[in-house]
């Protein structure tokens, strides 16, 4: 088994955790150039902070040891919880109002080395 090489989280993103998840799924277990093409061509909102998440944990990775190779580092573990939910009023017909919940999440990636 490979160990962690860096991680990155990114908090409190705009946009449901679930929807956030179908992006997540595409990146999993793949390399890093596959996961940034991948992330590149996926037409979905969370796409960009994704990519921008993944590019930080190479920095991470880079920072922390300067002798590894970005071409050999694998996203090993990616999760996304559910962060705080904004609530909103929005007028509605006949003088009463409609709840809106402006959702968020928190989304890690860890990054490791290949088998």
């Amino acid at each position: 088994m490979s160990d962690i090489v860096s991680s990155a989280t990114v908090r409190h993103l705009r946009g449901s955790a679930q929807k956030a998840r179908l992006v997540i799924d595409l990146i999993r277990g793949k390399k890093v150039g596959e996961a940034q093409w991948a992330l590149a061509q996926a037409k979905k909102y969370a796409a960009d902070p994704i990519r921008k998440l993944l590019d930080s944990a190479v920095a991470n990775a880079i920072d922390k040891d300067p002798a590894v190779n970005p071409d050999e580092l694998i996203v090993k573990t990616a999760c996304v919880d559910e962060g705080f939910r904004m609530k909103r009023v929005r007028p509605a017909p006949m003088g009463r109002a409609y709840r809106v919940q402006k959702r968020t999440c928190h989304i890690t990636l860890q990054l490791g080395r290949e088998d």
